[in-house]
C-alpha cells in the first residue's frame, strides 16, 4: 500500500532552509543532488513507511549525512505526516524543541 504524503510548514520550511545552505556552501549542482536523494527516499517512504528509526512516536529517516528527515505516520489515513528536514550540525537541543 503507498501511502500519501503529507508536508507540515516546518518541514517545507526547514527543506527549503537545508537547499539554501547547501547552495551557499556549495553550488546549483549539490543542490540537484539533494533534491534527486530527497525524492529517492520520499518513494521508498510512501512504501514503506516504517523504514526510519522510531523514538517518542516519531521516526526518522536519514536522508544523507548532514539530513535527517523527522515523520510520523498516521496508520487509519495511511498518510505520512512530514515534521521537520534537520542538519544534523545544529544544536541536537534545538531540536528537541522544534519536534
Amino acid at each position: 500500500m503507498i501511502y500519501k504524503l503529507d508536508w507540515t510548514f516546518k518541514a517545507e520550511s526547514s527543506y527549503y532552509e537545508e537547499i539554501e545552505y547547501i547552495y551557499l556552501k556549495w553550488n546549483i549542482r549539490e543542490v540537484c543532488k539533494f533534491e534527486d536523494l530527497v525524492s529517492t527516499e520520499l518513494s521508498r517512504l510512501i512504501q514503506n513507511p516504517t523504514i526510519g528509526r522510531i523514538m517518542d512516536n516519531k521516526y526518522s529517516l536519514t536522508i544523507s549525512k548532514q539530513t535527517t528527515l523527522y515523520y510520523r505516520i498516521n496508520e487509519r489515513e495511511k498518510s505520512i505526516e512530514l515534521l521537520l528536514f534537520w542538519n544534523n550540525q545544529k544544536n541536537p537541543e534545538e531540536l528537541n524543541k522544534l519536534l
